[in-house]
C-alpha cells in the first residue's frame, strides 16, 4: 500500500492508447504533502482501447492506495469519471446492462472498480488535458502513461525510473524539428540511423509528439525522432 497515515491523498491517473485501440498503457501518481508527485506508476496492456486503459488507470490507483484515508482522484477521462460516478448505480439496478439493454462494455473492469470504491471516501476532480499550466498531476501521469505505451514496458518510482519526458508544451516543441546541417529527416534512406514511418501517433524522449506515418528513429529508451537519437542514445 502507497498511502501513509494522511488526512487526505491527493492523485491523479491516465491511459493511453495509440491507436484506439493499439499500444495502450496505464499510470498513476500520488502527490505529496505539497501535491507535487511523489510516489507514480505505470504499465503495459498490449493492444487495448483508450477506454480499457483509463479504466485501468483508475483501478490500479484505488488498489494501491490506503483505503482508510480520504482520496482526491484528478483525471482527464469524461467517460472513465462518469462511468464511476454518474452511470454505475444504473447499470448495477440493471443487472449490469445499459439502459438501451446492452451489456456494459470493460464490466469486469467496472465490477472491480466498484468493489475498490465501496465504503471509502473518494472525490472525484475532471482537469483538461494537454494544457499549458494545466493540472501538474494530471500531467505527469499522462506522459508516464503515453511512454509506457510506447516502451510497452513498466515503470514507476519504486523502479528507480526517471521523471517521463517533459511535456510538448515546451517552446522548443514547435520548433522545426531538422537533422544536423539543416536537411530534413531522410525517412531512412542515406542515414546513419534506420528510420521508420510510425503505425502510432507518440512522444519521443524529447517531449514532442510524432504523427502516424512520421519518420522515427530507435533510441537507447524506445522511439523518437531520428534528429533526437544522438542525444537519447548518448
Amino acid at each position: 500500500m502507497i498511502g501513509r497515515m494522511r488526512e487526505r491523498v491527493v492523485a491523479a491517473c491516465d491511459g493511453a492508447s495509440k491507436g484506439n485501440p493499439g499500444p495502450a498503457a496505464w499510470a498513476w501518481v500520488v502527490a505529496d504533502d505539497a501535491e507535487t508527485p511523489d510516489r507514480w506508476e505505470a504499465g503495459p496492456l498490449g493492444k487495448a482501447t483508450n477506454n480499457v486503459a483509463e479504466l485501468t488507470a483508475l483501478e490500479r490507483l484505488l488498489a494501491s492506495t490506503d483505503p482508510g484515508v480520504p482520496l482526491e482522484i484528478r483525471m482527464d477521462s469524461q467517460y472513465a469519471m462518469k462511468a464511476v460516478t454518474t452511470w454505475l448505480p444504473g447499470w448495477k439496478r440493471n443487472g449490469w446492462k445499459t439502459s438501451a439493454g446492452k451489456p456494459v462494455a470493460n464490466q469486469e473492469l467496472v465490477v472491480r472498480i466498484d468493489e475498490l470504491l465501496d465504503g471509502r471516501s473518494v472525490e472525484f476532480r475532471y482537469v483538461p488535458a494537454h494544457q499549458v499550466d494545466g493540472d501538474p498531476l494530471n500531467d505527469f501521469a499522462d506522459r508516464a502513461a503515453s511512454q509506457a505505451a510506447t516502451a510497452q514496458e513498466a515503470a514507476g518510482s519504486e523502479l528507480g525510473s526517471p521523471e517521463p519526458p517533459p511535456a510538448p508544451d515546451a517552446p522548443a516543441a514547435r520548433a522545426p524539428r531538422k537533422r544536423p546541417g539543416g536537411s530534413k529527416p531522410s525517412g531512412g534512406r542515406g542515414g546513419a540511423a534506420r528510420t521508420i514511418n510510425a503505425k502510432f501517433p507518440g512522444r519521443c524522449l524529447c517531449g514532442r509528439t510524432y504523427a502516424a506515418g512520421e519518420p522515427i528513429a530507435k533510441n537507447d529508451q524506445g522511439w523518437g525522432h531520428p534528429e533526437c537519437r544522438t542525444a537519447a542514445a548518448g
